[in-house]
């Protein structure tokens, strides 16, 4: 066998073996996106602390999450240290939250579909 046979075997191989490689990387690559997709959207969290006037944390304080595009609304009782946290909420809708204890209730605060957060940490202050 020639010479310029042997080189050009062996450049031959390595394109196949460049291409062969590339279209696992290709695949690999659809697989994650497809993966990703199947999982749905970015969903987003809310979480803080009931706290009184005086700043003290409100244990049994109710915790309303009221979704703006179905009308929705849950609810959640504060913990020992006055925390609260809502999952699963979609990027699209817009959500109002507020806290009410022994008849007193916060401000309501707004969770705006075009803010880019995932992630909120919002503390309720009930007031006198």
């Amino acid at each position: 066998m020639k010479r310029t046979d042997l080189l050009l075997r062996s450049f031959t191989g390595r394109v196949i073996l460049a291409s062969c490689s590339l279209m696992t990387v290709f695949g690999a690559v659809q697989s994650i996106s497809a993966v990703a997709e199947q999982r749905g959207p970015v969903q987003r969290v809310v979480q803080g602390k009931v706290v009184d006037a005086e700043g003290t944390a409100v244990k049994g304080a109710v915790v309303y999450l009221k979704d703006d595009h179905s009308l929705a609304v849950k609810s959640y009782f504060s913990d020992d240290a006055g925390g609260y946290r809502f999952g699963q909420l979609v990027q699209n809708t817009d959500y109002e939250i507020w806290a009410e204890s022994n008849g007193k209730k916060s401000g309501v605060k707004t969770i705006s579909s075009f803010d880019n957060k995932n992630q909120f940490y919002i503390d309720l202050k009930i007031g006198k």
